[in-house]
């Protein structure tokens, strides 16, 4: 699947993706347009919680594929997102504790999938992503996964420290991946717990940091000072698989 297949230009094309509830990933208006169908599609927007990136017609008209797209261009989520119920389900059905990857601010499809697969093959119940400032399911992520979406649920939600409190208050607790913290070695990484990764160039945001329970480093030798996302992300949570073993 290729990405130009998921875009969509035009008035009348976005408004029916709207109104059939299609999952799009990113919905782009022209700022400041006063266009009838214009509004009736941020009426659509708002009712269906999606969020609206307001840009100059420069803009739209770089990102265009048509000569059509009459002030509007959205790009549809290649593959369904999940619920955090369907998270909980799998970790019943598995007869383990809850283990989620919570992504803040990924922006490279090529990790967000590399992410996907490695959460898979550690036996993680679901991945938690933002809606904002943060990649979702593109075609480019869903094909980096190599087939992982199918196995592994996919959240998105509108506000990564809301939800981390809401998880909290269902028994969970949350480690934070930064060069600052605890060798991760020295932790007890056992029980519900979700790992929190953050963005290649930020790092983890300081309000989603400070609800973490604890903060994670990981032993590097080298003369940079981090390491690529994904294989962050994978070394902590083999970590935590390890310990898991080890109950």
């Amino acid at each position: 699947m290729n990405e130009e297949s998921l875009q969509l230009e035009g008035k009348h094309s976005v408004l029916e993706a709207l109104r059939a509830d299609q999952t799009i990933e990113r919905l782009f208006v022209l700022k400041e347009s006063k266009d009838s169908q214009i509004q009736s599609i941020l009426r659509e927007a708002k009712k269906h919680h999606v969020m609206v990136d307001f840009v100059d017609k420069e803009r739209l008209d770089h990102m265009a594929e048509t000569d059509h797209h009459q002030g509007v261009i959205c790009k549809l989520a290649a593959f369904k997102y999940a619920e955090l119920s369907d998270m909980f389900d799998n970790s019943e059905k598995s007869g383990e504790p809850p283990f989620f990857f919570i992504l803040d601010g990924i922006e490279d499809p090529h990790n967000l999938g590399a992410i996907i697969r490695t959460a898979h093959q550690a036996g993680a119940h679901g991945v938690i992503i933002p809606k904002r400032r943060a990649v979702g399911l593109t075609a480019t992520a869903v094909a980096a996964s190599a087939g992982a979406v199918n196995y592994i649920p996919v959240a998105r939600v509108t506000n990564l420290v809301d939800t981390i409190k809401e998880l909290k208050d269902r028994g969970m607790w949350f480690v934070c991946a930064d060069m600052d913290g605890t060798t991760m070695y020295d932790l007890n990484l056992k029980g519900s717990i979700g790992i929190v990764v953050g963005s290649e160039g930020n790092g983890v945001s300081r309000l989603v940091k400070e609800n973490c329970d604890l903060i994670a480093s990981i032993p590097m030798k080298g003369q940079i000072d981090s390491l690529n996302a994904s294989v962050a992300a994978g070394v902590l949570a083999y970590e935590i698989v390890r310990q898991r073993l080890t109950a």
